[in-house]
């Protein structure tokens, strides 16, 4: 029996981290919502959203400052990206949409290999060391601004999502893509702001990762494979899943390193994705964009 006083401080480290987690799910779960396709160039983008941060940091711009520029930046590089690529190569079908963000992503992989080589980056900020006394823990406070920015981000998109005009054409068209192109909806663009808002969401996990993580060409494939099973037990499409999902996915993969080691931590992660496709391949929240 582990000791209170050993559990507590990893539970809470998990699930400042695993906010991040449900940020980098929420953009994936609402690309499938919407397109009903899997993101294969998901971890590339995000590692493209790291190296941003990491070379504005290097200009003078500190991470979290950078989320003003990397947000908009991501957007439009995902907007561009469905508009010019992935939705013209596509040609409509969902298992060419497979290979193409596929192909994309090992494209963007041997780009920064190329551009960047296999180096791990990190930044030095002066608040990287300071720790937050929460009475039961010292947490850092990088995770600490990370678990309170992720959850404010999810809030503001599922505002955008339940709110909004454009939010009411994104459930339109991924309820009914025909009924919503019948009623006038651009559907075409709906796909590509859908997955420009959810690259944006990389933006944001991007600046809110480097200051406690680090940036390689690699470094989306330690993410994306995480990203997939929250979105999987979370329900694929459901926000409210997405971000439970995510908490529950940080927790265990903190107790989880706690138990078994740093190196075997994410064992719990796939048993857990195992179990839920086993028993429950819906996901805890039922599939649905919400």
């Amino acid at each position: 029996m582990l000791d209170p006083l050993i559990l507590l401080p990893a539970v809470i480290n998990g699930l400042t981290m695993g906010a991040v987690y449900a940020l980098v799910a929420l953009g994936l779960t609402l690309i499938y919502g919407v397109l009903h396709i899997i993101n294969f160039a998901h971890g590339s983008l995000l590692m493209v959203g790291l190296y941003g941060v990491f070379f504005l940091h290097r200009a003078g711009v500190d991470p979290y400052l950078a989320l003003v520029i990397m947000v908009p930046a991501l957007f439009v590089v995902g907007y561009a990206l469905q508009w010019s690529v992935i939705g013209k190569a596509s040609h409509g079908s969902d298992q060419n949409v497979l290979l193409v963000t596929l192909g994309v992503s090992i494209v963007i992989e041997n780009l920064a290999l190329y551009f960047f080589t296999a180096d791990t980056l990190t930044v030095d900020t002066p608040y990287v060391f300071e720790m937050i006394d929460l009475g039961i823990a010292l947490v850092p406070l990088p995770r600490v601004i990370a678990f309170l920015s992720a959850l404010v981000l999810a809030a503001l998109l599922w505002l955008l999502i339940a709110r909004s005009d454009l939010g009411r054409a994104i459930r339109a068209v991924a309820k009914e893509r025909q009924g919503a192109r019948l009623v006038g909806i651009d559907v075409d663009h709906i796909f590509a702001m859908s997955f420009g808002i959810g690259t944006a969401c990389l933006g944001a996990a991007a600046c809110l990762l480097l200051p406690m993580f680090y940036v390689s060409p690699h470094v989306g494939h330690v993410f994306v494979l995480v990203a997939f099973t929250v979105v999987v037990l979370g329900g694929m499409g459901s926000f409210s899943g997405a971000l439970f999902g995510g908490l529950l996915i940080g927790v265990t993969e903190s107790v989880g390193g706690l138990l078994l080691g740093e190196s075997l931590g994410q064992i719990g992660i796939f048993l857990i994705f195992i179990a839920t496709l086993m028993f429950r391949p819906s996901g805890l929240f039922g599939a649905r964009l919400s």
